[in-house]
């Protein structure tokens, strides 16, 4: 059995596929990985001997400089589509189910389509799926006739800026390759049972949309990579670190954000570990209560720092959590918000309101932080997090493409 997984976003994105990928092969399936070309996403892939099969532009490329404008969506969405139906359809020959992921996969459906295998979407986390209730912003639970209305004149408006995105470079695609049009692309990417790979403790998803939700668990790569020398040296120099990164976030990175959680640490007289990153985070003097790390083994590291202060990804907020490690979350798009308000719920740490910290908001968000109270619901939440669902949706797929050859020979 061979199955392709294909996405393009940040590192996110990519690596709970080469968590995927790992599980699949452990099981007797092989996988190929399309996804974006930057450098750390082969030398990602390359670790589970996995090779990468190159799909569209750098994502590095495309989100560092100044912030992408809604000209830029309305260049590089087509341009996704047409790689998509390109590398997608020839690495998919051969291949018994396609499963995609990351920025909206307008293309693969249809190239799985083409080719009569399995299709699957998943994604990790609920933003951008239907719910019930009436509006963003609105906690769960408490659901109203007239919000319901509002909730659902918003997903309308959701399909068309979709459709205007896609649509028009998807139905050129589809009609060269002998395939009917489309009325709503992106519920025809979605499907009407999508997987949600996140952990059920950190994002409980029990009638949280209206789609017919499979929840894998998160998709976790293992990692026993050994910390860097220098890095070890540090951590035993003194007490435990504020680590602070914001991973593939680079022209949505917070201003000064370096400089401000150097600060924000020492005055709680903490040292602090600075992760580069996209960011390019670096400290601001050379005193020695600052490391600077690159790439680095993030499920070794984080049992070992005694915060860690991120954007509010899912993989990251995924290992703190698994970690038993406080968080502050400095959300900036997309669904970093989501988790920045879970980690708060669920008392491991605490959400910083707004997108660009202070010396002293931040000093605030880490004091919440690194209470007693806070670690030791930090270490409970842990406990109940699981760690295989890549091995879950693995035996998923085997069992999808099995069902379909048995209802083919039938």
């Amino acid at each position: 059995m061979r199955v392709l997984l294909t996405t393009w976003g940040s590192r996110g994105d990519v690596e709970p596929l080469a968590g995927l990928a790992l599980a699949l092969r452990e099981i007797g399936v092989e996988a190929r990985v399309c996804a974006p070309p930057d450098e750390e996403f082969a030398a990602l892939l390359a670790r589970v001997g996995v090779p990468l099969v190159p799909l569209g532009p750098s994502v590095r490329s495309v989100v560092s400089g100044t912030k992408p404008t809604a000209k830029d969506a309305f260049q590089l969405a087509p341009e996704l589509v047409a790689a998509r139906f390109d590398t997608l359809g020839k690495a998919a020959e051969g291949c018994d189910a396609l499963l995609a992921t990351g920025l909206m996969p307008a293309g693969a459906r249809d190239v799985a389509e083409k080719l009569g295998i399995q299709y699957v979407y998943a994604c990790f986390h609920l933003a951008g799926l239907p719910s019930p209730y009436f509006s963003p912003g609105v906690r769960p639970g408490k659901p109203s006739p007239q919000g319901e209305t509002d909730r659902r004149v918003l997903w309308e408006q959701d399909a068309q800026r979709v459709n205007a995105l896609y649509g028009g470079a998807v139905a050129t695609h589809r009609a060269a390759i002998g395939l009917p049009p489309v009325d709503n692309v992106r519920d025809y990417v979605f499907t009407d049972q999508p997987w949600l790979a996140a952990d059920p403790t950190l994002c409980p998803s029990q009638g949280m949309t209206n789609l017919d939700l499979v929840q894998t668990g998160a998709w976790i790569l293992p990692d026993d990579r050994p910390l860097p020398q220098e890095l070890e040296a540090f951590l035993d120099a003194g007490e435990p670190p504020v680590y602070v990164g914001f991973g593939s976030m680079a022209a949505h990175a917070p201003k000064d954000a370096a400089r401000v959680a150097i600060e924000a640490s020492r005055t709680l007289g903490r040292r602090v570990l600075l992760a580069r990153g996209w960011a390019g985070l670096a400290p601001v003097d050379d005193a020695d209560d600052c490391f600077v790390v690159d790439e680095v083994n993030q499920q070794a590291l984080f049992g070992r720092v005694a915060a860690v202060v991120h954007h509010g990804g899912a993989g990251t907020t995924t290992t703190a959590a698994r970690a038993s490690t406080p968080q502050v979350v400095v959300p900036q798009i997309a669904d970093q918000p989501y988790w920045a308000s879970r980690v708060a719920e669920l008392g491991i740490g605490a959400a910083h309101d707004g997108s660009t910290p202070t010396v002293e908001s931040l000093s605030a968000a880490l004091t919440t932080a690194l209470t007693p109270e806070t670690h030791v619901r930090a270490k409970s939440v842990a406990g109940a997090i699981h760690g295989d669902g890549a091995t879950v949706a693995a035996k998923m797929l085997l069992d999808v493409v099995s069902q379909k050859g048995a209802s083919s020979s039938a």
